[in-house]
């Protein structure tokens, strides 16, 4: 068994002795023998003759040439053993924009080689060099760059050879150059736009609309990684200014929304911040070049406020024994050290091609999404338990107001009961008392002469009175004043012709009029009293009794043709006693009411009774 081991531990050792020396093999078919580069002019379609001095990749020319902007050519010299098989050419970076030749021959050109420049610095470029472009023996490929000295111009390194290995290499640095930077891009804006409508759905915290700025601006700062051209902006130093202001923003906001996330407020941190955004924006718009230029002393400000903010925000989250917070703390801690290497990488402190800060942005803000999400989720929860609570405490309030209620309504109809008796026991007091007392003393001091006709008018009075109140209350109470007026006028007019009084009534606008039981009564007593004054007093032949329902009012008048009196003399007298009962009633009825009479004239009287609304 340990033999058999040993064998195929020497086999795997021959195998990649193979390949590698196959790869050696292959990557010494093509050789870069020599690098130059020389200045040129923006309108150059060639590259100059002379000028030409030697250069290593990766080559930044503002520090060869500190105040050139425009044009530099890059000159490189390959050996190719055999132009048979194919070679792969990777330009790992280029700033900002580019056109390749190799041999003379044209085989790549950036659309923007003058003011606006296309921004070819965000992707690798991948060439695949064969027959008959590419020839045995020495090759030439010139690359002419187009960049500004502000914006770290010039050439990375060069990769060349099997072109399997160099496409494979591409891909990688597509991938972490601008494939995670879309990424971030689209992530951050989707985010962006979720926790915004989440803050537009609860303003009260403004956690979630910081955290939705933030992110709205960290994918606008994005946008950098990814532009082809400068639009839409004229040039490229409006772009890379307005990218700076970008910036400062982003890391302004991200001051603020920790704050919030703390929940606190610290009114002239927050206005330096704002003030020191709204001056970075109005200088990109108003200075792009005075910006743009001066880009480094603008991130070194904005990278000095992130890195205080960050480690204060950790200390509080340690302090307050949070989880939410101790969480998003936990992720901020790897983009704050990818940050570190970026503006390190940014400011040429450390050599590397490839920025971290994109590779760890989805996780940082897929965690921060969570945290905000959890935190909206407890608040919901809370606000689920409060809705729960509240439901109950309502049903129970419910509940003590039905029973109030019920308890209330047994009251008002206890009262209204004990009313009507009231009412009943004061009709039968007005009406049969009265009738009876006067009866009562009449048989005690009968007159003989007289006889029983007195006691008989007596006893219908009271028989007419009964009737009143059976009919105002034990009748339907859908009945209208009309249909309450019928017996009540038959009845009456029999009685004024047995003594020869001619009855005349008028009625208008009487149907579907209804009253109060009470207010029916009243009204009836009231026309019940006035023709009986008309019948025992007046001596008149004629009665006219007319009742009209208009412009809100009952308006009834009785009017006689009998001998009339004169109204001082019976108040005076107290003749008129009558007179009371009758103002007392027009009064119950909540009316008003007028005595026109004269001696010799008859009497006529006005009864005027609001209606119900």
């Amino acid at each position: 068994m340990t033999w058999r081991v040993l064998v195929g531990l020497f086999l795997l050792g021959v195998l990649a002795g193979c390949a590698s020396h196959g790869a050696t093999d292959r990557d010494a078919l093509v050789t870069l023998t020599q690098a130059d580069a020389v200045r040129g002019s923006w309108q150059a379609n060639d590259a100059p003759v002379e000028g030409w001095m030697p250069v290593s990749l990766l080559d930044d020319w503002s520090k060869r040439w500190p105040a050139h902007d425009g044009v530099v050519w890059y000159r490189l010299h390959m050996h190719v053993r055999d132009a048979s098989q194919p070679i792969g050419l990777l330009l790992d970076y280029v700033c900002l924009a580019d056109a390749v030749y190799v041999n003379g021959s044209l085989v790549h050109r950036d659309p923007g080689l003058t003011e606006p420049l296309s921004r070819s610095w965000v992707a690798p470029q991948y060439f695949l060099l064969d027959q008959p472009l590419l020839r045995s023996g020495d090759n030439i490929v010139l690359i002419r760059v187009s960049g500004l000295a502000a914006y770290q111009p010039g050439l990375g390194t060069v990769r060349y050879g099997d072109p399997q290995q160099a496409y494979a290499e591409y891909r990688q640095a597509w991938l972490a150059r601008y494939q995670l930077r879309f990424f971030d891009f689209a992530i951050s804006a989707v985010l962006g736009g979720v926790f915004l409508m989440m803050w537009l759905f609860r303003r009260k915290d403004a956690t979630y609309g910081w955290y939705a700025l933030n992110v709205l601006i960290g994918a606008l700062f994005e946008w950098n990684y990814i532009a082809s051209d400068v639009w839409p902006f004229s040039g490229t130093d409006g772009f890379e200014a307005f990218n700076v202001a970008v910036y400062v923003a982003y890391v302004c906001s991200f001051a603020v929304f920790l704050l919030r996330y703390c929940e606190r407020r610290w009114p002239r941190l927050e206005r330096v911040l704002f003030a020191l955004s709204l001056f970075a924006f109005a200088g990109a718009l108003g200075a792009p070049g005075w910006v743009g230029s001066l880009r480094g002393p603008w991130i070194a400000v904005a990278s000095l406020i992130y890195y205080i903010a960050l480690p204060t925000f950790m200390l509080h989250a340690w302090r307050s024994r949070r989880t939410d917070q101790r969480v998003l703390a936990l992720c901020l801690v790897i983009p704050m050290v990818a940050s570190a290497h970026d503006i390190l990488l940014f400011y040429e402190l450390v050599h590397d091609r490839i920025y971290l800060l994109a590779l760890t942005a989805p996780f940082t803000l897929v965690g921060m999404g969570f945290v905000l999400a959890y935190r909206f989720s407890a608040a919901m929860r809370r606000v689920d338990g409060f809705n729960a609570e509240l439901q109950a405490e309502v049903a129970a309030a419910t509940t003590e107001l039905s029973i109030s209620l019920e308890r209330e309504h047994a009251s008002a109809l206890a009262a209204t009961r004990m009313g009507e008796r009231l009412n009943l026991v004061r009709d039968l007091h007005d009406g049969f008392g009265g009738s009876l007392v006067s009866t009562i003393a009449a048989l005690e001091h009968p007159a003989s002469e007289q006889g029983a006709k007195p006691t008989v008018e007596t006893l219908k009075e009271l028989r007419d009175d009964l009737r009143l109140v059976i009919d105002t209350t034990a009748q339907d109470h859908s009945r209208d004043l009309a249909q309450l007026l019928g017996p009540f006028r038959h009845r009456w007019t029999q009685r004024l012709d047995a003594i020869d009084i001619e009855a005349r009534w008028q009625l208008q606008a009487l149907e579907g009029l209804q009253l109060g039981a009470a207010q029916q009564l009243d009204l009836l007593r009231f026309l019940q009293e006035t023709l009986t004054n008309v019948l025992k007093h007046s001596g008149a032949t004629r009665v006219q009794v007319t009742m009209l329902a208009a412009e809100a009012n009952l308006q009834v008048t009785v009017e006689d043709n009998g001998r009339g009196f004169d109204t001082a003399i019976a108040r005076a007298t107290g003749s008129g006693a009558g007179l009371g009962s009758l103002n007392a009633r027009a009064h119950r009825l909540g009316g008003s009411w007028v005595l026109d009479a004269k001696p010799g004239a008859g009497v006529t009287l006005r009864l005027v009774v609001p209606l119900p609304a």
